[in-house]
């Protein structure tokens, strides 16, 4: 990495498991970010019954002149058998290869997205600003299908998000997270430095939302998140889930009915709660808004989102 403009190392940590088939498309892209140098990956495959090892490693040996990969393969017991675990075992071989200095940071994705070329030098530049955490908008693939149907009810809710955003900016700006923004800061697209991650405890080992923890806590620290709309990823159109509570499983509820899956809280709800964000933020900053956000009770789902008719989105 002596050829980085960039005073910071960096490392990519994919958790993978039973992957072979997307794990190529992944390296490639990675291979062709447009940072100068080699760029370290980290691939902690899990409890994985193809050949992701061995295609992982020929791949290595073609890429080795732009990525270099470290691969791990670990058997978690029943019990341990998820994202959290696998994750973190990504992340925590990442923070030794960069011989835990804090000012390193870690890029986490998942193996089946396809992050565009200025991915690792946005979620950089991004660090650079003065944030410790950077969250990357999720984007469907537009190599793979997309039916009609998710595709309407994606962008119906990710227009209900934007308006979510305009409410919060209005209400409650945060001066290192400016709009435009977006939203997503999950395992698809999150950079962290070391410092905040170890300070945080690193990625709780929980079933799902590890990613979402990890945030949590690391701000509830001090650390700052900000969501540049620059910093995004593509991410698979699949619904069979690798994960629980992962992508692939919320794009199954959209593909199967709207119910529980375009049911979301009203705009009124999120103005109260940029209210009382900005109330406990004067007091005690943004800190103990993450902290005190976390104990309090889900907002009511109680309006459902009404796409544009699937044959509009074809």
């Amino acid at each position: 990495m002596s050829q980085n403009p960039f005073v910071r190392r960096v490392c990519v940590c994919v958790p993978a498991r039973d992957e072979v088939e997307r794990l190529p498309r992944l390296l490639r892209a990675l291979a062709a970010q447009d940072l100068p140098g080699v760029l370290p990956v980290v691939i902690a495959l899990n409890n994985t019954t193809d050949n992701s090892r061995e295609v992982v490693e020929r791949i290595a040996g073609e890429l080795r002149s732009f990525i270099a990969i470290r691969v791990d393969e670990r058997i978690f017991p029943p019990e341990a058998v998820h994202a959290g675990s696998a994750r973190r075992l990504a992340m925590d071989i990442g923070v030794e290869l960069l011989d835990a200095d804090g000012q390193a940071v870690l890029i986490t994705t998942d193996a089946d997205a396809r992050p565009p070329a200025d991915w690792v030098r946005r979620n950089l530049e991004a660090i650079e600003r003065g944030v410790d955490l950077v969250g990357g908008a999720l984007v469907l693939d537009d190599e793979e299908h997309i039916s009609p149907l998710v595709r309407s009810r994606w962008d119906a809710l990710a227009a209900y998000w934007r308006a979510v955003r305009a409410t919060e900016d209005e209400i409650d700006p945060v001066s290192w997270d400016p709009p435009p923004r977006h939203g997503d800061h999950t395992g698809g697209s999150l950079a962290v430095t070391v410092a905040a991650y170890r300070a945080s405890g690193g990625v709780p080992a929980i079933p799902d939302g590890e990613d979402r923890a990890l945030v949590t806590a690391a701000r509830a620290k001090g650390f700052r998140l900000a969501h540049p709309i620059d910093v995004w990823t593509r991410v698979s159109a699949r619904t069979d889930a690798r994960a629980a509570g992962g992508m692939a499983a919320k794009l199954k509820e959209l593909s199967e009915g709207i119910g529980a899956a375009m049911a979301v809280p009203s705009l009124d709800h999120w103005r109260a709660r940029a209210r009382w964000r900005r109330m406990v933020r004067l007091a005690g900053g943004d800190a103990a808004v993450a902290a005190q956000e976390a104990a309090l009770p889900p907002m009511a789902c109680d309006v459902v989102i009404a796409p544009a008719a699937p044959e509009a989105a074809a």
